[in-house]
């Protein structure tokens, strides 16, 4: 290809760039689909663990398959002591700032494989239950690191949890030892939907681009995990929730609806500050799965006395409001669904660092799913680049 054909064709960050194809998700400006599925109709009707098995076997389960499915992954959610020693050693890295949870549960993953008998086997039986092992151990990772973070004896060290709690139950019940109420557990539910699959983002493709070279599941999802850790990506929602964090800081809790916030994000303009938790690659109109969340945050928020603050944490929502009504009327920007997730998992107590390793536990469906179809149908991927270095000169001149 020559320069200037290159150059036409180039895209930087590749968007617009269509780099494959998935019969797995779809996303439009209308609207966002997984396998047919619409996620309204999901988040609405259907449990985290229905919408798993839709992504990883394909279609909706029957309740028979649903039950097997479950046990299946409830069977699966020990961990192999190796693991679990690894996070029992992690407590001094976390505590000193030298790792993150999202740095532990990277590690984490990667010995798993180790651990896995299928893990050189990428067969597609083989595959569907590494799927499946992954999807139940992630949730007990995120639940025995926040014990060494916490400095409590882990929780579940036998049996993953407790088998009689769903997927998002056992995770909040792993991390604090406290089984949760039925909203609470249902507010993490259809956050674990929302963020169960996403097309090709860029943790995604990472992925994709892993296993495009026919290495190993367990190493794509490893790759996945890296990607999103990134505050453009994955750790967005982390960042949203300090942000807020800040700006209630600086003009205090009774600025709130007052001009101080106006002015506090006109600074952020003026210093042309990135402001996360807002806009989106493909959604131009507002991302679909913000107000799902936003709605289901604010309702904790309102009716719940036990959370932190009680109805006091309402002030985070009203502070959230007023900030994308600001950013909508001076930028034309609408909220992703990072910024919702932010305010309802801090109303929920749910410690900020671990907010991405909690998006893990819902996107490895995602990932799984599109590691099973590359594999499928392979080809590896490799795109070219547009050269812009020096021209072509002798060595000796």
């Amino acid at each position: 290809m020559s320069t200037e054909s290159a150059a036409a064709n180039f895209a930087k960050g590749l968007e617009g760039v269509i780099a494959g194809e998935t019969a797995i998700c779809s996303i439009e400006q209308g609207g966002l689909w997984y396998r047919g599925y619409e996620i309204h109709d999901l988040a609405q009707n259907a449990s985290f663990e229905e919408v798993a098995f839709v992504l990883l076997e394909g279609h909706k389960p029957s309740a028979a398959e649903l039950a097997r499915f479950k046990a299946e992954v409830i069977a699966e959610r020990p961990l192999h002591p190796s693991v679990t020693s690894f996070i029992e050693s992690t407590g001094g890295y976390l505590a000193s700032g030298r790792a993150v949870p999202m740095d532990v549960l990277r590690t984490a993953v990667s010995i798993l494989a180790h651990t896995d008998p299928d893990c050189q086997d990428n067969s597609a039986a083989a595959e569907l239950r590494k799927s499946k092992r992954l999807l139940a151990k992630i949730p007990t990772i995120i639940g025995h690191m926040q014990n060494v973070i916490d400095g409590r004896a882990i929780i579940g060290r036998e049996l993953g949890g407790d088998p009689t709690l769903g997927h998002a139950a056992n995770l909040l019940y792993l991390m604090t030892g406290v089984k949760p109420t039925k909203e609470y557990a249902r507010v993490v539910d259809v956050s674990l939907i929302l963020y169960a699959e996403h097309d090709y983002n860029a943790s995604t493709f990472a992925s994709r681009v892993i296993s495009g070279t026919l290495s190993d599941m367990h190493g794509a999802v490893t790759g996945a995990i890296a990607a999103l850790k990134g505050p453009l990506h994955g750790g967005a929602n982390e960042m949203a929730m300090e942000m807020l964090k800040e700006i209630m800081h600086d003009v205090g809790e009774k600025s709130i609806g007052t001009p101080a916030v106006d002015e506090w994000m006109q600074r952020a303009f003026d210093t042309k500050r990135k402001l996360m938790g807002f806009g989106h690659r493909v959604y131009k109109n507002g991302d679909h799965r913000a107000p799902i969340l936003h709605k289901l945050g604010r309702a904790v928020a309102e009716r719940d006395t036990a959370n932190p603050g009680g109805h006091h944490a309402v002030k985070w929502f009203e502070l959230g409001e007023q900030v994308q009504k600001i950013m909508l009327a001076k930028k034309n920007i609408h909220p992703n669904v990072d910024f919702p997730c932010g305010m309802t998992y801090f109303t929920m107590g749910i410690p900020v660092p671990q907010y991405t390793p909690i998006f893990v536990a819902s996107r490895i469906t995602g990932w799984c799913s599109h590691i099973m179809e590359q594999h499928a149908n392979n080809r590896i991927i490799r795109p070219l680049s547009l050269y812009t270095g020096a021209a072509p000169r002798p060595w000796n001149s």
